[in-house]
């Protein structure tokens, strides 16, 4: 019997310079270093990754497709506002639409955060 892999995405937060060396590494290489949702500060991840949207992909990770009235029962919440979350999500390209459905393709989250000082808090020192 074939092993299946488990499809395992990494968010997190990247600069614009560490996304393009991942991308020239990955080609010059030609080795796929796995799936990636990346944003270009924390402010920005945590705003779109609200906490109820943290629910609802928690509620979704490795189940496959299934319907937002599905999604709300898991999440205990109103199917309308569960669906704008989800819109949200559809808009950023975290979840997929997928014949009426929904899906978050992946078995397994993995986070990658790291917090440097900020150019804003080093001149405030100076």
């Amino acid at each position: 019997m074939a092993k299946v892999e488990k499809k395992v995405v990494t968010i997190g937060v990247t600069t614009i310079e560490e996304a393009k060396a991942r991308a020239s590494r990955a080609i010059r290489t030609r080795e796929f270093p796995g799936y990636g949702i990346y944003f270009l500060d924390l402010e920005l991840m945590w705003r779109v990754l609200a906490p109820k949207r943290w629910d609802i992909l928690r509620a979704m990770v490795g189940q496959g497709p299934m319907s937002i009235r599905e999604v709300a029962r898991r999440v205990g919440r109103d199917v309308k506002a569960v669906h704008g979350d989800v819109k949200a999500l559809k808009l950023t390209g975290i979840v997929k639409a997928e014949e009426r459905k929904v899906v978050f393709p992946y078995d397994e989250i993995h986070i990658d955060v790291t917090i440097r000082p900020s150019t804003e808090a080093l001149t405030k020192a100076a």
